[in-house]
């Protein structure tokens, strides 16, 4: 019940008091950047394998592979905006919608598609022990460095293993270190994508100007 309570209190407040206005300017800059629709929807395995419509910001150009192949790093079919989104969690943001709704919840094992999931399943015994609980926004394995795509049986295993922790001890206090961890984490890879990006400027700007052509021109 606290769980619940928590769960819905956070969603309005967050609809409310962020949404209300961030959504609308989210909306005019995908559209700006990309044809197609400016929400994206999937179908997702949730509690107990029940299947839900789970939604998202799109930050993919349309393509027909999207229900079927993982985001990967550097993926050509990831958006300019859609790159910022993904960086920020911004894209998920739509899915306190779905929390409201008692299809997800705050934290929890995060849904997968219906491919991924039968997949997975079938490289670890009980892998939809998972489902037991309600999927998330952010759970344990997220923070423990496990977010994007599963490159191989080892990030899997390793996601399942904290999944499957989670369900075991979900308790409220372990929720609130996970959202507290969760906006930490955002908060330091924007600065750490912000550097980064100043810090390739710098480089772009070296290779025009190398020493050797400095010391000419000196």
């Amino acid at each position: 019940m606290a769980k619940r309570c928590f769960d819905i209190m956070a969603s309005l407040m967050v609809i409310v008091l962020l949404l209300s206005w961030l959504l609308p300017v989210l909306m005019v800059l995908i559209k700006l950047d990309s044809r197609g629709p400016v929400f994206f929807k999937q179908k997702r395995v949730g509690f107990l394998g029940r299947v839900f419509w789970c939604y998202k910001l799109r930050t993919m150009y349309i393509n027909k592979d999207a229900d079927i192949r993982q985001a990967s790093e550097n993926d050509p079919r990831i958006t300019r905006v859609g790159s910022f989104l993904r960086v920020t969690g911004l894209d998920e943001f739509p899915q306190f919608f779905n929390v409201l709704l008692g299809q997800m919840s705050i934290v929890g094992p995060r849904p997968h598609m219906q491919a991924d999931c039968n997949k997975f399943a079938g490289a670890i015994n009980g892998y939809k022990f998972r489902n037991l609980a309600k999927p998330g926004i952010t759970g344990l394995a997220q923070i423990k460095g496990y977010r994007g795509p599963t490159k191989d049986f080892e990030s899997i295993f390793h996601r399942y293993q904290f999944d499957a922790f989670y369900v075991r001890n979900a308790n409220f206090w372990l929720d609130i270190r996970i959202v507290r961890k969760t906006v930490a984490q955002i908060i330091g890879e924007v600065f750490a994508t912000v550097f980064k990006n100043k810090n390739a400027k710098n480089v772009t700007a070296e290779e025009w100007n190398p020493s050797s052509l400095k010391t000419i021109q000196n």
